[in-house]
């Protein structure tokens, strides 16, 4: 390999001389000397090469005069840079350029070794928010916030803005699944309304019943507003809007408890029980109940309402398009009214799900309200730890 290398040497000095227009008026010479593999050896031939043969006196030159022009000090690019500095004293220049590593590429950056000459250096694939798209870059760039880097690392793509759609496949089974279970709701209330002058409506009060029903469609319907690409009204909509439908819903359910017991204890002596459940005082749980919520919702939307978040980090080829809660203790403040009103209805009704078999409704509320506290128990936690569509 090394012949090879010197045979290429004398045919570029041949050339060079040869033609009247590389070096006019110029005729190259050249002398060869072995790099030895020890750096002592490698510094001796540098020595003879300037001072003359047998003669490792600096600065000094016994034989006829000569000029060099260049000095290419080999294929081994350590010895190369082991007599750089050398070199450099006597103004010399070394062609090619000294180097112990090839070249960086496009989508890397050079990384000097410790204890190693300038240049030899690693090449290290840029990290995946930056790019290099130029050979020997010594430094990645970053993308900008709304860009990411190409597989290869060349250069910056735009991301994509992401959110809930309904075309998607989970956007598309959450509407289906919303609207399916609003039709269902929707047709009890229908033959709820269709037989309301019937005993049995009456008996399980129709007017609490038809509330229970509509505020159940209106909390089937919610999932719709977290669903296609977000905007101030939406964000607004479906932090605010779940809260006081969830909380008519509970309440109604605690009327209808309270309805139960007021019954039961109606049948024993005394007009107190009677008269409360003629007047339908079980019935005001439901707007004293909401209009507390209502107050809470008015609160948050005054002081820190929910906008619109852009988020640009959390996934790496993608914008995520959101709603920000805006107040986090408002947003508490809802969640935790509400589960405080449905542990209270679940206690209630629990402690009268043992009324007899002609009031019995309370073992079904109980059932009810235990389903919807494990549901909203397991809900939170996924709730929080999710964003955007990624949940």
């Amino acid at each position: 390999e090394n012949y090879h290398f010197v045979l290429a040497f004398l045919f570029a000095i041949e050339e060079i001389n040869k033609s009247p227009y590389l070096l006019p008026n110029i005729s190259l010479g050249f002398d060869i000397y072995n790099a030895f593999p020890d750096h002592q050896r490698t510094l001796e031939s540098a020595l003879l090469l300037l001072s003359g043969v047998n003669q490792t006196l600096p600065n000094y030159n016994c034989e006829a005069q000569q000029k060099f022009v260049a000095i290419i000090a080999g294929n081994i690019p350590v010895f190369s840079a082991q007599i750089g500095t050398l070199l450099e004293l006597y103004k010399i220049p070394q062609t090619p350029e000294s180097v112990c590593s090839q070249s960086c590429g496009p989508g890397f950056q050079k990384t000097v070794l410790e204890r190693r000459p300038n240049c030899c250096f690693l090449c290290v694939f840029c990290t995946d928010r930056a790019i290099s798209n130029q050979t020997d870059a010594e430094q990645c760039i970053k993308c900008p916030t709304q860009e990411y880097p190409n597989s290869e690392r060349t250069h910056c793509l735009p991301k994509s803005e992401t959110f809930l759609a309904f075309g998607d496949s989970v956007g598309m089974s959450m509407a289906f699944m919303t609207l399916c279970f609003s039709v269902v709701t929707a047709l009890v209330l229908v033959v709820f309304v269709k037989h309301r002058h019937t005993p049995i409506v009456k008996a399980n009060n129709q007017a609490l019943s038809f509330t229970l029903l509509i505020s159940l469609i209106l909390c089937f319907l919610c999932p719709l507003l977290f669903i296609g690409h977000p905007n101030t009204a939406t964000c607004i909509l479906q932090q605010v809007t779940f809260g006081p439908v969830f909380t008519v819903a509970v309440s109604t359910v605690l009327a209808k408890t309270l309805t139960v017991i007021l019954a039961f204890k109606a049948m024993k002596p005394g007009r107190t029980m009677r008269c409360l459940l003629l007047s339908g005082a079980s019935n005001t749980a439901i707007p004293i109940c909401s209009l507390i919520q209502v107050i809470i919702c008015a609160v948050w939307l005054g002081t820190s309402p929910p906008f619109i978040e852009i988020d640009s980090h959390s996934e790496p080829r993608h914008i995520i398009i959101m709603c920000n809660k805006g107040s986090i203790t408002a947003f508490y403040c809802v969640l935790g009214y509400l589960g405080f009103l449905a542990l209270g209805t679940f206690t209630v009704a629990f402690l009268a799900r043992n009324l007899p078999g002609t009031f019995n409704e309370a073992k079904f509320l109980t059932f009810s309200m235990l389903v919807f506290c494990s549901v909203w128990v397991t809900f939170l936690p996924v709730y929080h730890s999710t964003k955007g569509k990624f949940w």
